[in-house]
C-alpha cells in the first residue's frame, strides 16, 4: 500500500473513530440527562398529586375518578395508588406508546423512567401511596433528534477534516513526486535540479538530492572532458587547435559520400616561405603566427553553415562550408590573413584556391581540383585567390525559383520515396532501417543532399519532413517486424507549427509511431537548444524514439542535454573512417560509448565502409552500426 493511501486510511480511521466516540459519548450523556429529568418529573408529579389528594376528604370512588381523569391526559405510563398495607386501591397502565424513533435506537439506548412516589395523608393519618411513571416518548424523540444533529455535525466536521487532509497531502505529495522524478532521472543519467519546498523535512531531502545530482553531473562532466581530450588529441593539430589532416580527409569523405550530404565548397589556404620565417623569428613566434591564422579559420568556421576547418600540413590549411558564396568567403579570408602577415618583416605570402563539390564526387578529385586553383594563385606571385573550374558542368546549380518549382511539383505529384539502409546490432539482428528521402526530377531520383540545402533556404523542409513521416508510416504498415528511422531538418523543428502538425500526425497513428525513430543532427540540436527542447516536449506523448545523428563533433556540449531522456545517438562517420588504424579515435569512441550507455542510450556508428572498420567497432562498446560494410 502506498504512503499516500496509508495517510488517507489514517485520516479516515481517525475521523471515524472521532465521530463514533463523540456520538457515543454525546448520546450516553444525553440519555443520562433525560433519565434524571424523567426521575425528577415523576417525583414532582407524584408529590403534587399526593398533596392534592391529601387536602380533600376523598372517598374511594372519587379517588378512582380523579386518577382516571389524570391518566386519560395521556402523559403517564402508569398511575398506582396503594393503601398503607400495600394493597392496590387504583391502578391505571397504558399500552406501549407509538413513536417515530427506530426500534433499534430504543433498544440500543433505553431510557429508564424511575417511578415517582409520594404519601397521601389526612392530617396525621396515612391514607396510601401514589406511584406514577411519565411517558418517555418525548425523551426518545429528543435523544433521537440530538443524535441525528450530532451525526450531521460530525459528518460535516469529517468532510472538512478530509478536505484539509487532502490539501496537506497535496502539499506533501507534490515535492515528494518531484524528488521521485529526480531520483528516476538520476537512474537514467539525467541530472536535474529541483526547487526546494517550504516543509523543513522535505527541504532537507530536496537539498540532499540536489547535491547528489550536482555531484553526479560533475563526475559525468569530468569523464566527458576526459573523452573530449581524447578526441582533441586524436583529431586536432596541437599548434593551431584545428582538425588535423587525417580527420579532415575523413570529414571530406563523409561530406561527399553521405546519402544526405548537401553540396558545399572547399577552400585551401597555403602560406609560403614558412621554413624561412621559422629560422628568422624562431619556432615560438612562427607557431604564434600559425595560431593566429588558425583563429581566423575558426572564426570563419563558426560563422559559416556546417563550417569545418583543418591544418593539413605545415603550410596548408583547409575550410569546408555550405550554402555561402565561395568567392566572398575566399576574398574575405585572404584580406584577413594578409593583414595578419603584413606586420611581419619579410612576410610570407598567402594563396587561396576554392572549389565546389557535390555528393558522389571522389574526395581526391575535389582536392586535386582545388589544389590546381591554389597553384594558379601562386603563379601570380602576390597574395591572391582563384576559383577552381567545376567538376561537372551539367550539375551547375539551378535558380532558386526553378528549384522551388521542382521540389513543390515533386511533392504534389508524390514523386517521393525512401531509400532504406539497415542499422544492425553486432550480433547480426536488425535494429531498424534508416530512411533517406529522395525526390524525382525529370525521371531521375535525386538524393537529399542535392535538394535539401535549397529547400532549407526556401522554407520547404517542413513539407519534405512530413512527407518522409508519411512514407515511413506506409513502410511500417507494410511490414511488421522492423522499425524505421527518419531524420528531420534542424530548420523544421524550430517551427512551432511544424512541431504541432507532426505531433498530431504521430498521435493519429499511435501503434506505428511506437516503431518510428526520429533523429536530428547534433549541430541542429545544439545550435537551437531551446527549439530542440520544445520539440522533445512535443514528442514525449507520441511514443516514438528520439535520437541524435552525426554525434561527436560537439561532444563538449553533452552536458546541455543531460535533462533530456533521449533514446539513442549515431556517432559521426568522420570518427569512424579508418578507425581500425586510429588508436586515438578508438579511445574516443570507447569513451563515448561508456558515457552514453551510462545515460541509458543506445550508440550506433555511421558510415562504416570497410570490414576492418566494422571489426574494430565490435570491441569498442557500441551497440551496432550502419554503412556500406553492414549487411542485414
Amino acid at each position: 500500500m502506498s504512503m499516500y493511501r496509508q495517510f488517507w486510511l489514517a485520516i479516515i480511521l481517525s475521523t471515524l473513530l472521532a465521530l463514533v466516540g463523540s456520538l457515543l459519548a454525546s448520546t450516553l450523556s444525553s440519555r443520562a440527562y433525560l433519565n434524571e429529568q424523567l426521575r425528577l418529573k415523576n417525583a414532582d408529579n407524584a408529590t403534587v398529586l399526593a398533596l392534592s389528594l391529601s387536602q380533600k376528604n376523598i372517598d374511594a370512588v372519587e379517588l378512582e375518578l380523579v386518577i382516571a381523569a389524570l391518566f386519560d391526559s395521556g402523559h403517564y405510563v402508569s398511575i398506582v395508588v396503594t393503601d398503607p398495607m400495600g394493597k392496590t386501591i387504583v391502578e391505571r397502565r397504558a399500552a406501549l406508546e407509538k413513536s417515530d424513533v427506530p426500534s433499534w435506537f430504543i433498544n440500543a439506548f433505553p431510557i429508564q423512567s424511575t417511578p415517582g412516589q409520594a404519601q397521601i395523608s389526612s392530617g396525621w393519618k396515612q391514607i396510601g401511596t401514589v406511584s406514577l411513571v411519565t411517558q418517555s416518548g418525548a425523551a426518545y424523540q429528543t435523544l433521537w433528534k440530538s443524535s441525528r444533529e450530532m451525526v450531521m455535525t460530525l459528518a460535516l466536521s469529517g468532510l472538512i477534516a478530509g478536505y484539509l487532509g487532502t490539501l496537506i497531502l497535496r502539499r506533501l505529495k507534490k515535492p515528494l513526486r518531484v524528488v521521485v522524478d529526480q531520483a528516476t532521472a538520476m537512474s537514467e543519467r539525467r541530472f536535474i535540479i529541483t526547487p526546494e519546498p517550504k516543509v523543513p523535512e522535505l527541504r532537507q531531502l530536496s537539498m540532499a538530492m540536489n547535491s547528489t545530482s550536482n555531484l553526479l553531473q560533475s563526475m559525468f562532466a569530468e569523464e566527458a572532458e576526459r573523452v573530449e581530450a581524447l578526441r582533441r588529441q586524436a583529431n586536432t593539430d596541437p599548434v593551431t587547435g584545428l582538425a588535423n589532416r587525417h580527420h579532415f580527409l575523413a570529414q571530406l569523405q563523409v561530406s561527399v559520400e553521405a546519402e544526405d550530404a548537401p553540396a558545399g565548397s572547399l577552400l585551401l589556404l597555403r602560406l609560403t616561405r614558412l621554413a624561412e620565417l621559422n629560422r628568422q623569428l624562431g619556432r615560438n613566434k612562427a607557431d604564434a603566427l600559425l595560431r593566429k591564422i588558425g583563429d581566423l579559420l575558426l572564426v570563419s568556421q563558426n560563422s559559416l553553415p556546417n563550417g569545418f576547418s583543418a591544418r593539413l600540413n605545415g603550410t596548408d590549411f583547409a575550410l569546408i562550408f555550405r550554402e555561402v558564396d565561395a568567392g566572398t568567403v575566399a576574398a574575405t579570408l585572404l584580406q584577413q590573413v594578409t593583414q595578419e602577415l603584413a606586420s611581419i618583416p619579410n612576410s610570407p605570402s598567402a594563396f587561396i584556391g576554392v572549389g565546389q563539390f557535390s555528393s558522389g564526387v571522389a574526395p581526391g578529385a575535389v582536392l586535386s581540383q582545388v589544389d590546381s586553383a591554389v597553384a594558379s594563385a601562386e603563379s601570380a606571385g602576390v597574395n591572391d585567390w582563384r576559383m577552381a573550374a567545376p567538376l561537372d558542368i551539367e550539375q551547375a546549380p539551378r535558380s532558386a525559383e526553378e528549384w522551388s518549382k521542382l521540389i513543390q511539383r515533386a511533392l504534389e505529384q508524390h514523386w517521393v520515396k525512401l531509400a532504406l539502409f539497415p542499422v544492425v546490432y553486432f550480433d547480426g539482428k536488425v535494429s531498424h532501417k534508416e530512411a533517406a528521402l529522395r525526390l524525382m526530377f525529370g525521371g531521375e531520383w535525386f538524393p537529399a543532399g542535392r535538394f535539401l540545402p535549397i529547400a532549407e533556404r526556401l522554407g520547404l523542409t517542413d513539407r519534405l519532413d512530413l512527407a518522409a513521416v508519411n512514407l515511413a508510416f506506409e513502410e511500417l504498415s507494410q511490414q511488421t517486424t522492423t522499425d524505421v528511422a527518419i531524420n528531420l531538418s534542424a530548420h523544421s523543428i524550430q517551427d512551432a507549427g511544424f512541431r504541432s502538425r507532426l505531433r498530431s500526425l504521430l498521435l493519429s497513428r499511435p501503434l506505428l509511431a511506437k516503431r518510428l525513430w526520429i533523429e536530428v543532427p547534433e549541430n541542429g540540436a545544439q545550435g537551437s537548444l531551446d527549439a530542440f527542447r520544445a520539440f522533445y516536449q512535443d514528442m514525449q506523448q507520441t511514443g516514438c524514439k528520439l535520437g541524435l545523428e552525426h554525434f561527436g563533433r560537439q561532444f563538449e556540449k553533452l552536458n546541455l542535454l543531460h535533462d533530456l531522456k533521449l533514446d539513442y545517438v549515431k556517432v559521426d562517420g568522420a570518427f569512424i573512417r579508418g578507425i581500425d588504424s586510429n588508436a586515438g579515435n578508438q579511445a574516443f569512441i570507447k569513451g563515448i560509448a561508456n558515457i552514453i550507455h551510462r545515460m541509458g542510450l543506445q550508440v550506433f556508428a555511421e558510415s562504416v565502409n570497410t570490414p576492418e572498420e566494422l571489426a574494430a567497432l565490435t570491441n569498442l562498446g557500441l551497440d551496432g552500426a550502419t554503412g556500406v560494410a553492414v549487411q542485414a
